[in-house]
C-alpha cells in the first residue's frame, strides 16, 4: 500500500496555523526563521499573530503555506512517519511537494514563492480579476458556460467531479456564474481572492517565473511529483521548470493527479499542511481512499499512529 502527501494551496491558509505543533516542536519555529530571512520580513510573526489582511496577501500567502507544510513534513520525519512514495501539491502547494521530493531547496523555493505571489498580483490590477466555485455540475457543462460568455473566464481547478473552480476577469466570471445557475448549478459562489488563479490573465506573470526558474537551483526529485499542469508523475528537472510555469495560465487538474497517484497504487494520504479541504476533495474524488490531515497535534498523532499500522 503506498503513501502519497498532499500539499495544499491558497485559501488553507489562517492565522495561528500550525499553532500547537510550533509549542511542541522546535523545527516549525526553526522554519519561520529560515522563511522569515529569505522573504525579508518576519513571516513567523504573521502567521501566529495576524492581521489575517497581511496574511491573506498572495505574496505573504505563499511563503507562509510553503513554510508550514514543509515544517509539517520535517515533525513528521523527524517522528518516524513512513516516506512518501510520490507527493502533489494543488497550486501552490506544488512548490511545497518540490521541496519534499528533494528538488528545491527550502530558502530558495520560499524566496520564489514570494516573487511568484508578486508577479500573479502585479498581473492584474485589484477588483479585474474573479474567481468561483461551481458545485453540481458535470466538467463539460462548466466549459461550455465558460465559452458562450464574452470575455476570459475559463475553468481553473479541476477539483473533483461536480467541483469546478473557473477564473478571469470579473465580468466574465459573473456571467458565467449565472450562466452555470441557469444549467442548474448546485451552487456558485464567489471566492474572496486577490487574484485570478490559473487563467490567461496570469500571462504577464509567465515571463519573470520563467526567468526566476531559469536561474532556480531545480533538481531532479528524489521520488515523483504529479504536476498539476499534467496530472502525470514528473522525475525530471527541465520537466518540473516548463510546468510550473505553464500551471501559471493552465488549469490546476486536481482530480487526475489524485487518480493518477491512486493509480500508481497510493491508497493512503497525508495531506500536509492546514485545513482539510484536500482529505474532503479526494473523498469526493475515489472513496476508498484514505486520508489522514497533520496540520493540528491530533491529527499529526493519529497519522503517526495509522502511518505505524501500516508498517511491515
Amino acid at each position: 500500500m503506498g503513501l502519497g502527501f498532499l500539499f495544499p494551496g491558497q485559501g488553507a491558509q489562517a492565522v495561528g496555523m500550525a499553532a500547537d505543533i510550533e509549542a511542541v516542536e522546535a523545527v516549525v519555529s526553526r522554519r519561520f526563521e529560515e522563511a522569515s530571512d529569505a522573504v525579508g520580513f518576519d513571516l513567523g510573526n504573521v502567521v501566529r499573530n495576524g492581521p489575517a489582511e497581511q496574511l491573506n496577501k498572495t505574496e505573504v500567502t505563499q511563503p507562509a503555506l510553503l513554510t508550514v507544510g514543509i515544517a509539517l513534513f520535517d515533525v513528521w520525519r523527524r517522528r518516524g512517519g513512513s516516506e512518501p512514495e510520490v507527493v502533489a501539491g494543488h497550486s501552490l502547494g506544488e512548490y511545497s511537494a518540490l521541496v519534499a521530493a528533494g528538488s528545491l531547496d527550502f530558502s530558495s523555493a520560499v524566496a520564489l514563492v514570494h516573487e511568484r505571489g508578486k508577479f500573479m498580483q502585479d498581473a492584474v490590477p485589484p477588483g479585474q480579476g474573479a474567481m468561483a466555485a461551481i458545485l453540481g455540475l458535470d466538467d463539460a457543462v462548466v466549459e461550455a458556460c465558460c465559452d458562450g460568455i464574452d470575455g476570459t473566464v475559463t475553468p481553473a481547478n479541476y477539483n473533483a467531479p461536480g467541483q469546478v473552480v473557473i477564473a478571469g476577469s470579473a465580468d466574465a466570471v459573473a456571467a458565467a456564474i449565472a450562466a452555470c445557475k441557469d444549467r442548474g448549478a448546485r451552487r456558485a459562489v464567489p471566492l474572496d481572492v486577490s487574484v485570478p488563479s490559473h487563467c490567461a490573465l496570469m500571462a504577464p506573470a509567465s515571463e519573470p517565473l520563467a526567468e526566476l526558474l531559469s536561474n532556480a537551483d531545480l533538481r531532479d526529485p528524489r521520488i515523483p511529483v504529479v504536476q498539476n499542469y499534467s496530472a502525470a508523475p514528473a522525475t525530471n528537472a527541465g520537466t518540473i521548470r516548463d510546468n510550473l510555469v505553464r500551471q501559471l495560465t493552465s488549469p490546476v487538474r486536481w482530480s487526475a493527479s489524485v487518480s493518477t497517484m491512486a493509480n500508481s497504487g497510493s491508497e493512503s494520504f497525508v495531506e500536509c499542511g492546514p485545513g482539510s479541504v484536500l482529505a474532503g476533495l479526494a473523498r469526493r474524488i475515489d472513496r476508498s481512499l484514505t486520508v489522514h490531515g497533520i496540520g493540528t497535534l491530533d491529527g499529526l498523532e493519529s497519522a503517526l499512529d495509522a502511518s505505524a499500522a501500516r508498517s511491515p
